[in-house]
């Protein structure tokens, strides 16, 4: 694939027009202490992390609400961690301050922020996908028009305004939020492929262990 066609702008029909997908892995929801401790030995072992949240729409102007939802794709699931349940603190806060785990996003220092007013912390280990396709000239710069021109895939907008408070999430809430997680990570690691990463993080081809 050139990189004529990976700039070019795809339309509203073309992205219709791909296959549908989302993510069919292990999905864990985690609300409890216990919830995370499980969690935490994939998490930590994780070289990268697709990231993303979710935060219940606000229909007031100039009003807006604390992230509900952090979601993590780790290489052999999505951990969907529910602030409504198990607050935004330390536990979450370190691994998401860990230089050595790579954190994959769009937009992702707007997220972090947001997190930090609920517990404040300094993130590190951060890629904006959309700051890296700005440096490489590409038209699509969010996570569906990505998801489209790298992989051909189109990704479900769906549940993206509903209502992320609930502590018992849709079916349809739990799919759309893993997708994004995980459709992050892919993103990087095709960017990766395609020699996008080269000045955005310093080990992005040298460490063998960042595809796992």
């Amino acid at each position: 694939m050139n990189m004529d066609t990976l700039r070019r702008r795809l339309s509203h029909d073309e992205i219709n027009a791909l296959p549908l997908y989302h993510y069919e892995g292990p999905v864990y929801l985690v609300r409890t202490p216990q919830e995370w401790e499980s969690a935490l030995p994939d998490l930590r072992t994780a070289d990268l992390l697709g990231f993303d949240t979710e935060t219940r729409p606000s229909f007031h102007k100039g009003k807006r609400n604390d992230p509900a939802l952090v979601q993590l794709a780790t290489e052999a699931a999505v951990y969907l961690v529910q602030l409504v349940c198990l607050p935004f603190g330390p536990h979450l806060a370190s691994i998401l301050a860990n230089p050595e785990q790579i954190k994959v996003g769009v937009a992702i220092q707007d997220d972090m922020r947001e997190l930090a007013r609920l517990y404040p912390f300094e993130p590190a280990g951060l890629v904006d996908l959309g700051a890296v396709a700005r440096a490489n000239m590409l038209s699509s710069q969010g996570l569906r028009t990505l998801a489209a021109n790298l992989l051909g895939w189109r990704i479900s907008k769906g549940s993206q305004c509903s209502n992320w408070g609930h502590v018992e999430l849709s079916p349809k809430q739990v799919v759309y939020a893993a997708t994004d997680a995980w459709i992050g990570r892919r993103i990087f690691l095709r960017m990766r492929e395609l020699g996008f990463m080269v000045g955005h993080w310093p080990d992005a081809e040298a460490s063998p262990g960042q595809g796992r």
